[in-house]
């Protein structure tokens, strides 16, 4: 049974600043745990909270943020405690480093899957000159994982083995005019689209929602969603 859309979110503009040369849009966002995301230049900080969206409650989704930044912006020593966090780096180059020493850059078309666990201290800065995007995921942690070994991991666009402790499927499609397609889904699980650029149509011939950018899309119940590009 294909699955329809029963609900559409358009993602909230957390910041946008010149002075602070970042922005964010953050749609999915859960409320039993407090989550902050900060932007830095110098002494200036700005703290997001929560509390304020349509959508709550997607388990295991948290959290679904839309960046943008450039230097001298970034995101300097913060922390992450109990939940998986997968970020997708559209352009630009990020150089990412932990309190455990590790230390790693993320090109543009590659993801970081990070478990943090039982909590880790890290970084994630611009390292290049020009514009930095990309779309960060969180993903909660059940109990029995909620204090593992904190660890990050990043992959290549292409391939990548991930150790994932949350039973996830995240899928990135390009569609071209004209065409359709039917993407299967574990029945029970839930899901949404994301919508980075250009307009789809979601769900079945019958019951179409049309998809915009910066608009999460949330699945009812099913095993597929159909999508096309009219």
């Amino acid at each position: 049974m294909s699955r329809q859309i029963i609900q559409s979110v358009l993602s909230i503009q957390e910041s946008e600043s010149e002075d602070v040369g970042s922005s964010l849009r953050r749609s999915i966002e859960g409320t039993k745990t407090q989550m902050l995301a900060e932007r830095w230049k110098g002494g200036l900080e700005i703290v997001a909270k929560t509390n304020h969206l349509e959508l709550k409650y997607l388990d295991p989704f948290l959290l679904v943020d839309e960046f943008t930044v450039r230097k001298p912006a970034g995101y300097p020593d913060h922390p992450h405690r109990g939940y998986e966090t997968v970020t997708f780096i559209f352009s630009g180059v990020f150089s990412h480093e932990d309190f455990f020493g590790r230390t790693s850059n993320i090109y543009p078309g590659d993801f970081q899957w990070m478990t943090a666990g039982r909590g880790l201290v890290h970084a994630k800065m611009p390292a290049s000159d020009e514009l930095g995007s990309g779309l960060q995921i969180w993903i909660n942690l059940s109990k029995e994982y909620k204090k593992s070994t904190s660890s990050p991991c990043s992959g290549a666009s292409v391939k990548a083995n991930i150790k994932a402790r949350t039973p996830t499927m995240i899928l990135e499609f390009k569609i071209d005019n004209g065409a359709k397609f039917s993407q299967p889904i574990p029945e029970g699980w839930n899901g949404f689209c994301y919508v980075l650029s250009g307009n789809a149509y979601f769900g079945p011939p019958n019951a179409q929602t049309k998809g915009e950018p910066s608009n999460a899309l949330i699945l009812g119940e099913g095993n597929a969603i159909e999508f096309e590009n009219k």
